[in-house]
């Protein structure tokens, strides 16, 4: 009877001791894998307080097309002699938010080494655009289709970029992409704040962002169309606006020279900021717009 006992009472420490172990912690997911690409392109600028070159690259097969854009250096050291137009091979790494340069190499002179495009292109004369200026009148079609002119949107406030949706470079368009989701969300969420505003994108590739390629890329980011449009239209008149901005995005070869712009506009249709890059907070653009929106229309 003893024995009985004294097993009964050791199965129940067992258990009880089984049953208060706590669970082994779960192992942390995987990183992404970063990407490698090697590039050549020509050096356009060099900007060492921003830790980055301008590159004019050529295509990258299998990740993008050719473009003239910035690329972040992390050692400022291999700026160091860069002159423009001196052609140059580099590793560029993407990671799943990031992505930089290295492995800078100079190989000579560049002349050309982008493939001949679309030659001269035909550009309108237009003036910069500064705070206080009004808004243009262009005439764009929405990512569903319809014939939209920026008039329409008079005695809303207006928070203005451009991106394109074969940008795969995460800290350019799928960043800028990213923090207008968040200021949609956040301007629908804030307690009391206003409705009449909207997010305008509008794209830099309209050769290639068709209606339908750019909803597909609006729903990725979880945009509602009744407070955010993306357009496409004539090349010409984008180029229009987006030079009225200080954007600089296409170039007479067809390859894009890529910067950023976001551009606040109040609901009296005066421009208000106009936001370089895309290293804005999205609270500050949020408070922008919200302000904005306070605005009286006059037209």
């Amino acid at each position: 009877m003893t024995r009985r006992v004294s097993l009964l009472w050791l199965a129940v420490v067992v258990l009880s001791t089984a049953s208060c172990k706590k669970p082994a912690p779960a192992e942390p997911a995987p990183a992404l894998p970063s990407r490698s690409y090697s590039v050549t392109g020509m050096v356009m600028s060099v900007q060492p307080p921003q830790s980055q070159v301008v590159v004019k690259h050529e295509k990258i097969p299998g990740y993008m097309m050719a473009m003239t854009m910035p690329f972040l250096v992390r050692d400022t050291n291999a700026l160091s002699g860069l002159i423009p137009g001196e052609e140059i091979t580099f590793t560029m790494v993407v990671t799943a938010d990031d992505a930089w340069i290295e492995n800078i190499e100079k190989t000579g002179k560049a002349e050309n080494i982008l493939p001949a495009g679309a030659g001269i292109r035909i550009v309108r004369d237009v003036e910069p655009l500064e705070a206080g200026d009004p808004l243009p009148d262009y005439a764009f079609v929405s990512e569903r289709g319809q014939a939209i002119r920026l008039s329409q949107f008079r005695g809303q406030a207006l928070a203005l970029s451009f991106l394109f949706t074969r940008c795969p470079v995460p800290t350019f368009c799928p960043l800028t992409a990213r923090k207008l989701a968040q200021t949609q969300n956040q301007l629908l969420a804030r307690p009391g704040g206003p409705t009449n505003w909207h997010i305008l994108a509008i794209t830099m590739d309209p050769g290639f962002d068709t209606p339908e390629r750019l909803r597909q890329f609006g729903e990725i980011y979880g945009y509602l169309p009744e407070h955010w449009t993306f357009l496409t239209g004539e090349l010409i008149d984008i180029t229009a606006l987006g030079e009225q901005f200080g954007l600089q995005f296409w170039n007479a070869d067809g390859t894009v020279n890529h910067n950023l712009r976001t551009v606040v506009v109040d609901a009296g249709g005066l421009i208000r900021t106009n936001l370089a890059g895309n290293e804005w907070a999205v609270d500050a653009l949020v408070h922008e717009v919200v302000r904005a929106a306070a605005a009286a229309d006059n037209p």
